[in-house]
């Protein structure tokens, strides 16, 4: 009798076992899963990020520097677990709601590129234009390096 109670109990011990095991790799797959989400904030410099993982969700929270780049994140996490991911809960907050983006010019670039890259839409380049009245006099005439405010549209 207790033969079969003690093996009872380690038949449970290792059923318990086997369930927490399949849980942490499922977990542990979450993680994997969005693991070009925790790179593309990483190399976006979030702010007071932190990932958990909680009953197979993976929880991430952060702040981005502006709405642009909390676009991008949640791009990303869409394009890996779908439009409705529930595998994935994000907390994205912005710090600076007062622009769309700041973007620094590079060299070729035009303010109908840099307006086709945040906008989808060239001329939009007259919103940039005018959101940077103060450094530009001229919508033909950015240079490199100038910070240029992408507006919120």
């Amino acid at each position: 009798m207790k033969r079969n109670i003690l093996c009872k109990n380690i038949f449970e011990i290792l059923e318990t076992f086997s369930i927490f095991n399949k849980l942490k790799t499922f977990i542990m797959t979450a993680k994997a899963k969005y693991q070009r989400v925790l790179d593309l904030g990483e190399s976006l410099n979030i702010k007071d990020g932190d990932v958990r993982e909680e009953n197979g969700v993976l929880k991430v929270k952060g702040t981005a520097k502006t709405q642009y780049e909390k676009n991008l994140l949640w791009d990303k996490i869409k394009e890996i677990g779908g439009e409705n991911p529930s595998d994935i809960m994000a907390n994205i907050k912005v710090a600076d709601e007062s622009v769309y983006h700041r973007h620094t010019v590079k060299s070729g670039e035009t303010l109908g590129k840099i307006a086709q890259q945040y906008f989808k839409d060239a001329s939009k380049y007259q919103a940039i234009f005018k959101a940077n009245s103060d450094i530009l006099k001229n919508p033909d005439l950015i240079h490199p390096g100038q910070e240029l405010i992408i507006p919120n549209l």
